[in-house]
């Protein structure tokens, strides 16, 4: 294997001493040779391709991760030294206590709060544990190489590169990282969703004085449904890690193998983003998708055999135990009437222009104590009961292995069996597809083990309200059969073995849009999974129904390629539309006088919103015209129209594509929508027929760039969740929606065929030449033919070969 990626450095080296030999395009790229030897350190090859997407080519994973920390840091490595200042718990003392944390890795809301947590983990020793742990409970040693050689290939770009970038140049919190950073990234990354959703509460939790409830704090009481349900929304429906895949099954596509879609919506900007490249050891691994940034394999990608996606699941990744706590001492709880005390994590964090703050966590065998699920249903720390919340994933660092032993699949079996041996999943389901013709759904993900025997038999009084309202659990913490014990098979205690995990094979269409597992498939749905993974028989979203409906008459119509997977990204249907739009239409002419009262008591004149509604095409293309009123007036209605008087007809298990329907024009709110989206529009002058693209855009490069696609509310697959700005123009910026876009199949070949778009480009340096080259593709609805093998590499006119390697 040594001997072969010698060959390949050798010809990669050949191509800078003999440019006459590259296209005459290739040779203007600035190509240049670094012919130093690499026997002192770490090294890579890093093939350029058009819209700077490396191919990296190394002998072993410590290279391969250096290659792909070099090549991650030359591209954004503004946006991953935030990243690490916030995981060692800097903040505060670089950017000061009470500015805000973003919310990269953790939804603190304070830079304070979000040191207090971060530093906290660290100095716990909580990752030092977990990599000394034997794989797969810790990382394997290909694992273990890859985050020690990214590391170096971080700090190697640091030293021997200038940040040109202004958002961190000449800054003093650019530093180099240790193994240590790039592990913790990942087991922040893996709790994001657990934990790091409760930073606030974990870190300003304490116990009352005198033994009654703390001063101001609210009474305990028992929410009601709404609450709970509103709460896990807030806390587990951000629109912002939510997403589409869909595979088919080899008989349902025209050369008889399988076809991947995948569509995640995630952040365009800061440290969610995806990064995209290939990386290649010869004879061991090669394999071309998207990362998360700081981290050293792929996330989401495909090789010569296989493809995968993820979508964020409906499962809840945590669970809470009310304690009991002792009458004398409410830092002392029982269980099963001994008492146990909490274990205080006292941390001091450094602070701009400012004293050190000092601040005391506490936790117990469950772990931290929490007040609060969100404003609206508060976890009262009183004399008498406190809570615990539980993340399995905050021991999690099994993410890596596992989206290596995709990397490696030679088909969807193998990746179920990475998935079954690793374990290491969080937050995700998992879809994918096969050069032999073979398609998966399976949420196989960690999970807190609340069985609904459990939840029955150990719930408190509050948890029998959140567990069926929301798949919240709060079970009792005073008593040892309360539990979670051990699945057969799972990889550590406290979880779901890969036996409960809901699962479909083959097939014909697997679809998921964050929907839960039971309509993966409409034909085929899913059952007999613990409430704690979702619900069944339940009304679905818009956009799990228009994807159910576009993807099932894909796949009754047959004989599919990468080109139909093309056109279903960008078709840009709005259900909502279909479903509504005429009956509005209607219900707008007649209005009487073409008027409407606002929600300010004044008339408007709605006329003209009438035949703009009735001619709009039902799409959010750019072009379409009618788009932009729909989707004002549509954010208006919902907010004016309860959801239970929204349609009317209900919602019927036996029908749940199809249903709910028949917009309730009748209800009191929906001329006050009208009225005001018309007064909106106008105010802000945009003729209520402007095209889409002429006030959905974002400007990269001083050059405007419409963007197509809408919001999921909508039901839209090509997910946008733009930022209204009305004196802007209108929809001014996108914060997140449709990122690593990836159509994958295969033919005869053994090259993939695979079409891929990185939505906000590879790059956020407004110096780069790739800040906004991708950017511009996705507003033309245009992709980026994926070079995976070496001819197809070789052959770019864009080519650019670069060796990397540590110099000491």
């Amino acid at each position: 294997m040594r001997s072969r990626l010698r060959r390949l450095v050798l010809g990669a080296t050949a191509l800078f001493t003999a440019a006459s030999a590259l296209p005459a395009a290739a040779a203007t790229t600035g190509q240049r040779a670094e012919q130093h030897s690499s026997r002192d350190g770490m090294s890579a090859v890093i093939r350029y391709t058009e819209y700077g997407i490396p191919h990296i080519l190394a002998e072993n994973y410590a290279d391969l991760g250096f290659g792909t920390g070099w090549a991650q840091a030359a591209d954004e490595v503004c946006t991953l030294a935030d990243g690490f200042v916030t995981l060692r718990g800097e903040r505060s003392r670089y950017f000061g206590a009470d500015a805000p944390a973003g919310g990269d890795l953790s939804a603190a809301r304070t830079n304070l709060a979000s040191d207090l947590y971060f530093r906290g983990v660290r100095e716990s020793g909580t990752v030092e544990r977990l990599l000394a742990e034997r794989a797969p409970v810790g990382p394997s040693r290909e694992v273990r190489n890859m985050m020690r050689g990214w590391a170096a290939g971080y700090n190697a770009w640091l030293k021997q590169k200038k940040v040109t970038d202004p958002a961190c140049a000449g800054a003093s919190w650019v530093r180099p990282v240790t193994e240590l950073d790039v592990a913790a990234r990942g087991l922040a990354i893996a709790s994001i969703s657990g934990e790091g959703r409760f930073v606030d509460t974990i870190t300003a939790a304490q116990p009352p004085a005198g033994g009654t409830a703390a001063s101001g704090a609210p009474s305990a009481r028992t929410p009601g449904t709404k609450a709970v349900a509103k709460a896990a929304d807030e806390l587990w429906g951000d629109p912002g890690m939510g997403s589409n895949a869909v595979a088919f099954r080899g008989d349902r596509t025209a050369g008889g193998r399988g076809l991947l879609l995948g569509n995640p919506h995630y952040p365009w900007d800061g440290g969610r983003r995806f990064w995209q490249s290939q990386q290649t050891i010869p004879g061991e691994l090669n394999v071309s998708g998207g990362s998360l940034l700081g981290t050293p394999a792929i996330s989401i990608g495909f090789n010569a055999h296989v493809a995968w996606s993820h979508t964020v699941s409906t499962g809840i990744p945590v669970n809470f135990h009310q304690l009991t706590l002792d009458p004398a001492d409410p830092t002392t709880y029982l269980v099963d009437g001994r008492p146990e005390r909490m274990k205080k994590r006292t941390v001091t964090v450094a602070v701009k222009d400012g004293a050190p703050v000092t601040r005391t966590q506490w936790w117990t065998r469950y772990g931290p104590v929490v007040t609060s699920l969100n404003s609206q249903v508060t976890l009262p720390w009183t004399g008498k009961t406190a809570y615990a919340l539980n993340d399995p994933n905050a021991a999690n660092l099994r993410f890596a292995d596992t989206s290596l032993g995709f990397s490696k699949a030679r088909g969807t079996g193998d990746v179920l069996a990475s998935l079954d041996r690793h374990q290491g999943i969080p937050w995700v389901n998992t879809i994918a597809a096969d050069r032999a013709g073979h398609s998966l759904y399976t949420q196989s993900q960690v999970l807190p083990r609340v069985t609904d025997e459990l939840a029955g038999r150990c719930s408190t009084e509050l948890g029998r309200t959140t567990y069926p309202a929301s798949g919240i659990a709060i079970l009792d913490g005073s008593r040892g059969d309360c539990a979670l014990g051990s699945d057969a098979g799972a990889v550590v205690p406290g979880i779901f073995g890969p036996s409960r995990m809901p699962t479909l094979k083959d097939a014909p269409y697997a679809e998921n849009s964050n929907g839960t597992a039971w309509m993966t498939n409409a034909d085929r749905p899913l059952t007999g999974y613990e409430r704690i993974f979702g619900t069944v028989g339940t009304q679905l979203g818009l956009r799990t129904r228009g994807a159910i409906e576009d993807v099932a008459a894909m796949a009754d119509r047959g004989g599919l390629t990468v080109r139909d997977l093309q056109r279903q990204q960008f078709a840009n249907r709005v259900p909502a539309g279909d479903l509504a739009a005429g009956d509005v239409a209607r219900a707008c002419a007649a209005l009487p006088g073409g008027t409407a009262t606002g929600s300010d008591g004044k008339a408007v004149d709605v006329s003209g919103a009438c035949g703009v509604l009735k001619a709009w095409d039902r799409t959010m293309d750019t072009g379409s015209r009618g788009a932009l009123l729909f989707d004002r007036f549509w954010r208006r209605l919902e907010q004016a129209v309860p959801a239970d008087r929204l349609w009317k007809v209900p919602f019927s298990a036996a029908d749940p594509v199809r249903t709910p329907n028949t917009v309730n024009t009748d209800a009191p709110g929906f001329p006050t929508a009208l009225a005001d989206t018309v007064a909106e529009l106008r105010g802000a002058g945009i003729a209520l027929d402007a095209p889409l693209g002429a006030h959905q855009f974002v400007v990269r490069d001083g050059q405007r760039l419409p963007v197509p696609g809408g919001a999921g509310r909508l039901g839209v697959w090509n997910v946008i969740e733009p930022t209204w700005d009305a004196a802007g123009g209108g929809y001014t910026e996108v914060p997140f929606g449709s990122s690593h876009l990836q159509a994958v199949g295969w033919d005869g070949s053994r090259c993939p065929v695979a079409r891929t778009l990185l939505t906000y480009s590879q790059s956020s340096n407004p110096k780069s030449p790739h800040f906004a080259d991708q950017t511009r593709l996705f507003s033309g609805e245009k992709w980026v033919a994926s070079r995976f093998c070496e001819k197809d590499i070789m052959s770019s006119p864009k080519l650019e070969v670069v060796r990397v390697h540590e110099r000491r």
